[in-house]
């Protein structure tokens, strides 16, 4: 299956989905990408179930882009509102280290990124200080506790990085970003919320971001099914 039919059944579940409106204000007209966003988000909230705890924003990771781009969203449901900013891949995704990410994983020792939706946990001080616990709620990324995949900030995210080397530098697997851009995270994506991360490649405009012949996506879908398939604990 191409991304390009993944994305219209993405809209068309988003569509058929559609989430009570008590819970979220009417989303007001954005970018063609920013509308399949916010169907992403309302459609993992809803397979996600009672494993989210706060419906208000949505983190959403679009790995299909090269990490040059701003491919983290904070998907804000209550105000209808997009901000986009730069998040790293794992080196094991990009064993190249050209800034495409080229694969998925979900075992231990790989370094990978791994694709599925995650709960946001407690802030905790790790290695590369505060970083919020993630929990994988799909078998594609079941791993993540025990992997020590988390949410944190590093050099190699930040922007000066990224100007210098017109990339960014690779994790261990986790969501890596600059400082600026884990504080609005560490603020407004912790504590029980979701974050959802897959290959989608979507450009501003709406368009699809073709995939360069060095880069060999896993493109089968996930298993969208009655929910996700891992315990929160």
């Amino acid at each position: 299956m191409k991304r390009r039919d993944l994305l219209k059944g993405t809209l068309a579940a988003g569509a058929a989905l559609a989430l009570p409106t008590r819970v979220f204000a009417s989303v007001a007209p954005g970018s063609p990408r920013d509308r399949v966003l916010f169907d992403i988000a309302k459609r993992e909230l809803l397979r996600a179930g009672d494993g989210i705890w706060k419906h208000d924003i949505v983190g959403i990771a679009d790995f299909g882009l090269h990490s040059a781009k701003p491919r983290f969203h904070f998907v804000n449901l209550e105000r209808g509102e997009v901000r986009s900013h730069h998040v790293s891949h794992g080196m094991g995704s990009d064993w190249q280290h050209d800034g495409w990410l080229k694969q998925f994983s979900n075992m231990e020792g790989s370094n990978a990124t791994s694709r599925g939706a995650y709960v946001t946990w407690e802030w905790y001080k790790g290695r590369y200080g505060t970083s919020v616990r993630l929990g994988g709620l799909d078998q594609t990324n079941s791993a993540a506790l025990q992997r020590y995949i988390v949410m944190h900030h590093a050099d190699y995210a930040e922007p000066a990085h990224l100007a210098r080397y017109g990339k960014l530098g690779r994790s261990n697997g986790c969501f890596a970003m600059g400082t600026e851009q884990f504080h609005e995270a560490l603020m407004h994506l912790s504590g029980g919320r979701l974050l959802f991360a897959d290959s989608l490649g979507l450009e501003e405009d709406g368009s699809i971001q073709p995939i360069p012949a060095l880069a060999m996506y896993d493109r089968q879908p996930l298993d969208f099914g009655p929910g996700p398939v891992a315990s929160a604990y």
